[in-house]
């Protein structure tokens, strides 16, 4: 049996409309809305009830302070949200692409027969 006091993970949705919306300070028709624009994605439960995760709250505060605290408007809160998520996506990417180049690197070094660990070794006796 599932421990209550656990905790969720961030993206686990259990959070019904009203109770996000106090979270966040906002009524549940701000919510609505802002799903409609697509600024948030509910999951949703089988009867069809929004249920939000800890990570949609954290963006409805975002978005909340984009407005109320800076003054951006709904378009510029889409645009901010958008390019947010497109340069979390290239930061996966280019962590990927490292850990790829690392590997290379590791399998190049064994290769020429060179410790793969990273560590340095002069090269033997050059001329010059």
């Amino acid at each position: 049996m599932d421990d209550p006091a656990a905790p969720r993970p961030s993206d686990e949705p259990c959070y019904i409309i009203s109770v996000a919306a106090k979270l966040v300070q906002m009524h549940p028709q701000t919510l609505r809305y802002y799903e409609r624009l697509g600024l948030v994605h509910p999951a949703r439960s089988e009867g069809k009830i929004r249920l939000y995760s800890a990570k949609d709250v954290e963006r409805l505060r975002q978005i909340h302070r984009y407005i109320n605290d800076l003054g951006v408007n709904l378009a510029g809160v889409e645009v901010i949200m958008r390019m947010t998520e497109r340069m979390a996506a290239m930061e996966q990417q280019m962590l990927a692409r490292e850990q790829e180049l690392l590997a290379e690197i590791r399998r190049l070094r064994l290769a020429l027969g060179e410790p793969a660990d990273g560590e340095l070794v002069p090269p033997a006796d050059q001329p010059g």
